[in-house]
């Protein structure tokens, strides 16, 4: 009967399974908060429709590009199900507000989505244009994330269209005029609510300076927060599977190994989650392939199946591995998240020296300072001058008196301590070898010698001890390049509780301290990528802001209308980083990551159409002659009800992310958090920035000439009291 030992398929078959929960919940959410906002069963159905045509839509995109469904697409498709609705809502209300008007659905259909199509279009591009720099991130990282990053555009460019023609059918055969019970009942409290924000907006926009000096703390709290958090290339994901390795002294022999190996094994057979273990000697990662090695997997319950997570069970294993077995170097390794090998170290520093010798003392210096560091476990370093070996030294005048010549005592040492294939025979079918190697038990000392005989002069055996001459001595167990330089890598784990930037980091302060100026330096591994994604993040994100300023320039006709917009972005980060700093201070990640980092370009997007929605109707009212104050106020009051809205389908989508359990939560967890408390905080403020900010730097307003800059905001939500021009 087969057994398997380790099949990490498992993992990728729960976490997906996890995700597809995740969009379940997220659906349900999504429908219900737009339930509460419509209060209507009939009004309700047409976007929530709309959610899985856009979702299986965008499918064929998918197909089309070559992409796989994995967790990273998947993820894409959940926090789509917020965003898709927004732009049936949008369709559904400005013909919503036709009928009420008294025009029959069918007409009320075309006319609303006439007046509607450009806004539906350019918002569409707005929101596509973002995640446009995600997708040409170059490297490994960045190929992941391109498959993540154009499966949300496409959604949102499907969603779009299913906006412009199936909503308006739906809303022809679906919607009727007149309330039901429940909206009657409820309208109150959301007349109320606009009532009361429209008091609280004037009382504020005569008291500027209150939000000038909120602004300012804003930026100021970005750059704190920003300082405290930790940042790291992945948050580490519970795979329900850990290795522990056992490092044995250079010269150490496979017997010597395996016997840790069993104490690693008596330890950790303790854990009442582990249901298998596999461990073996000598794996082969290495080449030559090192006996000083020995690799153990432990398998984990399924999550659902334990309480404790498995950075919480090697946390507690790792003190009594590490440091804890006299003899041997022994630790715990979590398996990295994104398609790193199981048996990678998350650190691997390179320095660079002239010669190896040279290398081993500054090397060693390092290593002496960085043991005091306690965010640090497995320290180890490639660079090893210290295998033991003995040297024969053969007396060549004697051996030449007494007739033995170098090639037989060669042969002999040869043969007899490393053996030697002489012949092969047959048995019953099957071919085998003939070794020719002395015992274990007469091969383990150096005196040993004095049992081996040569022959010399006249077949006369003589002693090889009284012919050679044996000393101990150390040599290299290999000298390694980098980039075809001499190089030594410092390698090791980021202990719990510390990240891979702070380790990073330490290396860099100890190298400049320790070692003369001008040693080069370089990482290698997941170190390498953790730099690397982390400029290309920071630049991606300049580019999307870049991306949508243009596309709102080109829309506006106006460099000043899209530059209030663009006030939102610092809004929405001062939540997202709030977010991630409560969670790093309650122990639940909380890092910057290339997931909360791909969370943060996302954000630009999505806070920026509450901005778009203030902006272009306010500038819609002044066109037609209202005041730059009323106008403001009119427009933040009219279009709060559909950003409270848009933002409440989004938040409720992603909180099944950030709850996330199970496998591969912690990455679900990181963007999760991300876009609710950006989202929360930034729809917030902008409610009373955007406003001010607008009264203050906006001077003059284009006046509409064309349709398609009329109502770019009008067809939103709600009755506008505004005139409007009949299309």
């Amino acid at each position: 009967k087969a057994w398997i030992a380790v099949d990490t398929s498992i993992f990728i078959e729960e976490s997906i399974k996890a995700v597809f929960e995740t969009m379940v919940e997220a659906l349900i959410l999504v429908v219900l908060v737009i339930f509460i906002f419509l209060r209507s069963a009939r009004a309700t159905l047409i976007p929530a429709v709309a959610i899985p045509v856009s979702v299986i839509g965008h499918f064929t995109f998918l197909k089309a590009m070559g992409f796989s469904i994995n967790t990273l697409t998947l993820l894409g498709v959940v926090l789509s199900i917020g965003l898709v609705v927004d732009d049936a809502i949008v369709v559904l209300e400005n013909i919503h507000r036709h009928i009420e008007e008294g025009m029959a659905p069918m007409k009320a259909a075309f006319q609303g989505s006439k007046e509607i199509g450009f806004a539906v279009i350019a918002m569409t591009i707005t929101l596509a244009a973002v995640f446009t720099p995600l997708s040409l991130m170059t490297g490994n990282t960045g190929k992941l994330f391109t498959e993540f990053a154009l499966t949300v555009a496409t959604s949102v460019i499907v969603s779009g269209f299913v906006a412009l023609t199936l909503t308006p059918m739906m809303c022809s055969k679906l919607l009727k005029p007149g309330h039901g019970r429940i909206y009657t009942y409820t309208e109150g409290f959301f007349e109320g609510m606009n009532n009361g924000y429209r008091r609280i907006l004037r009382a504020t926009l005569r008291h500027r300076w209150v939000i000038g000096v909120v602004f300012i703390a804003v930026l100021g709290g970005i750059g704190f927060l920003f300082m405290q958090l930790k940042s790291e290339l992945s948050p580490v994901e519970d795979r329900g599977l850990f290795l522990a390795f056992v490092v044995a002294p250079e010269g150490s022999t496979m017997s010597y190994t395996d016997g840790y190996m069993h104490v690693v094994e008596g330890i950790t057979s303790k854990i009442p989650e582990i249901t298998t273990m596999f461990a073996v000697v000598a794996p082969g990662l290495d080449r030559p392939n090192p006996v000083n090695l020995g690799v153990a997997f432990a398998v984990l319950k399924p999550w659902s199946e334990r309480s404790r997570s498995q950075l919480v069970i090697t946390k507690e294993l790792g003190p009594k591995l590490y440091g804890g077995l006299p003899g041997a170097l022994s630790f715990a390794l979590n398996p990295p998240s994104l398609g790193q090998g199981l048996l990678t170290k998350q650190i691997e520093y390179v320095i660079y020296g002239n010669s190896f010798e040279g290398l081993q003392s500054q090397v060693n210096l390092v290593m002496a300072k960085l043991r005091e560091y306690p965010g640090i476990t497995a320290l180890d370093t490639d660079l090893k001058l210290n295998k033991p070996q003995l040297v024969v030294n053969i007396d060549r005048d004697k051996a030449s008196d007494l007739g033995v010549s170098m090639d037989v005592i060669g042969h002999t040492l040869q043969t007899l301590l490393g053996s030697r294939d002489v012949t092969r025979y047959k048995h019953e079918g099957k071919q085998y070898d003939v070794v020719v190697q002395l015992e274990d038990s007469k091969r383990m000392q150096p005196t040993d010698l004095t049992s081996i005989y040569v022959r010399g002069r006249d077949d006369q055996l003589m002693q090889l001890s009284n012919l050679v001459k044996i000393t101990e001595a150390v040599a290299p167990k290999e000298l390694n390049h980098f980039n075809k330089l001499r190089a030594a890598v410092i390698n090791g784990n980021v202990a719990s509780g510390s990240t891979l930037g702070q380790a990073l980091d330490t290396i860099d302060a100890t190298v400049k301290q320790e070692l003369p100026a001008g040693t080069l330096t370089d990482l290698d591994g997941q170190a390498r990528e953790f730099r690397e994604a982390g400029g290309q993040l920071l630049l991606t994100f300049a580019l999307a802001l870049v991306f949508i300023y243009l596309v709102l320039s080109a829309q506006f006709e106006s460099f000043v209308g899209p530059l209030v917009i663009m006030f939102t972005v610092p809004l929405a980060g001062i939540g997202a980083l709030l977010a991630m700093w409560i969670n790093s201070l309650m122990g639940n990640g909380g890092t910057l990551n290339v997931y909360s980092e791909i969370g943060l370009v996302m954000l630009v997007g999505l806070i920026t159409k509450h901005g778009i929605l203030i902006v272009e109707f306010a500038n819609q009212l002044r066109s037609r002659g209202m005041e730059k104050f009323e106008a403001v106020v009119e427009a933040a009051t009219l279009r709060m009800r559909p950003i409270l809205m848009t933002t409440g389908a989004m938040v409720l989508g992603a909180i099944p992310l950030a709850l996330a359990h199970g496998a591969g939560a912690e990455s679900r967890q990181a963007i999760g958090w991300v876009i609710v408390g950006g989202l929360v905080v930034g729809t917030l403020l902008t409610l009373f920035v955007i406003p001010t900010v607008y009264t203050v730097l906006m001077r003059k307003v284009h006046m509409a000439s064309d349709e398609t800059d009329m109502l770019i905001a009008a067809g939103g939500s709600g009755p506008v009291t505004a005139p409007h021009k009949e299309l």
